[in-house]
Order: structure tokens, then C-alpha cells, then sequence
């Protein structure tokens, strides 16, 4: 699982300003704890989404002490998984698509945070840099 830990902080207008310290250009609020969380993960894929653009490495998430949080469904851990693997060894879509041997649009939107890929094509990609997705079970907050 990957889970960002978040700084809630009122808002002189009302609601909450929600910052990241692990991601500090990512900044977003919302009227309500309730839709500040929310908001806060649409925040973070939309950073994320620029750090893709620009080939930079997704930065890992710090431990959570007790803090509010954003917690990323499964699939999208292991697209970032993916993505940072791919990075680490200088590869782009094109190559993982050989590597695959699936389309470059099919390795595109296995990267993609906001397309639907199914957890089983991520795990055959990340088995590739030797990798495995391992999934976590945790009490709900």
C-alpha cells in the first residue's frame, strides 16, 4: 500500500488547506476534513502526473505517525511501483511494451495513474525489474 501522510490546517476563509510533506508543490483544500482528504488525492495524482511528464521519480511516502493520510488503491501503487522501476533503469513505454510484447498504448496506460489497468498486467510488468506487488491489510481509521 502507499500511504502519504498529510498537514491539515484551517483555513482563514473556512475548510482546510491540505499540503504534503513528502510532495510539497502539491497544495489543495477543501470545505470540510471529508473533502480537504479527498481532494487531497486527486492533488497528488495530478503532481504526480507532472512529475511523469517530466521524467522525475515519484517521491516514496514518509511513515505516518498518527497524522491524517492518503491511502492510494492497490493499482495505483503499483503503477507508481512500475513507473519508478522504469525510471530507475532508463526505460520508457516503448521499451516495456517489447519487453511485454503488448502495444505502446497498452504500456502507456499501464502507467497512466488515471487509466484503469487490470493488477495483473501491473504484476507481470514489475516481474520484470524483478519485482512483486504485495498487498497489506490494515484496520480502517
Amino acid at each position: 500500500m502507499l500511504i502519504y501522510p498529510v498537514t491539515l490546517e484551517p483555513a482563514e476563509e473556512g475548510g482546510f488547506v491540505v499540503t504534503f510533506p513528502d510532495v510539497p508543490e502539491a497544495i489543495t483544500q477543501g470545505d470540510d476534513e471529508t473533502e480537504a482528504l479527498t481532494m487531497a488525492q486527486d492533488a497528488l495524482i495530478t503532481m504526480f502526473d507532472a512529475y511523469m511528464h517530466d521524467r522525475q521519480a515519484i517521491p516514496e511516502a514518509s511513515p505516518v505517525h498518527g497524522q491524517a493520510c492518503v491511502v492510494f488503491p492497490v493499482i495505483l501503487a503499483g503503477k507508481i511501483a512500475l513507473y519508478n522501476s522504469m525510471l530507475a533503469v532508463n526505460m520508457y513505454t516503448d521499451d516495456l511494451a517489447r519487453r511485454l510484447n503488448i502495444s505502446p498504448a497498452m504500456a502507456e496506460r499501464l502507467v497512466s495513474l488515471r487509466y484503469k489497468s487490470r493488477i495483473e498486467q501491473i504484476e507481470n510488468a514489475l516481474a520484470i525489474f524483478g519485482k512483486r506487488l504485495v498487498v497489506d491489510v490494515r484496520e480502517a481509521a
